[in-house]
């Protein structure tokens, strides 16, 4: 797998969004959800703490939430990239979009999928 710095960026495609992340072994329990809105992205995700993540760049972040609006998905207001997002299982946890992850190339991740459509938390089940 490529060595990448410890904190990684993660950028959008235009660069007006920039975060730094500490990544630690989070590429190693990447995923790909099928849930309706990871699977129109279509990005594996590697699942952070909070206080991981630092927003370097910003000011054209744009959130998106839906559903039980637990998740909320962060992208760039001008190309549209999405960088990272609040999970549902873990809300106090981002999954950031591997594939905005600076010097990552997407055959070095390897990801375990998530059953996003029958998720425990849209049918009663505590995670």
């Amino acid at each position: 797998m490529t060595v990448l710095p410890d904190p990684a960026r993660v950028s959008c495609h235009c660069g007006a969004v920039e975060l730094s992340v500490r990544l630690g072994d989070a590429l190693e329990r990447a995923w790909l959800c099928d849930c309706s809105m990871c699977r129109r992205r279509g990005s594996p995700c590697a699942s952070v703490p909070e206080e991981a993540i630092t927003v370097v760049k910003g000011e054209t972040l744009k959130r998106y939430r839906f559903g039980t609006r637990t998740a909320e998905y962060f992208f760039c207001g001008i190309c549209g990239v999405h960088t990272h997002g609040r999970t549902r299982n873990t809300p106090t946890h981002f999954g950031i979009n591997t594939g905005a992850i600076e010097g990552l190339h997407p055959r070095d991740v390897r990801a375990a999928w998530f059953d996003g459509v029958n998720h425990p938390k849209d049918q009663g089940e505590a995670v």
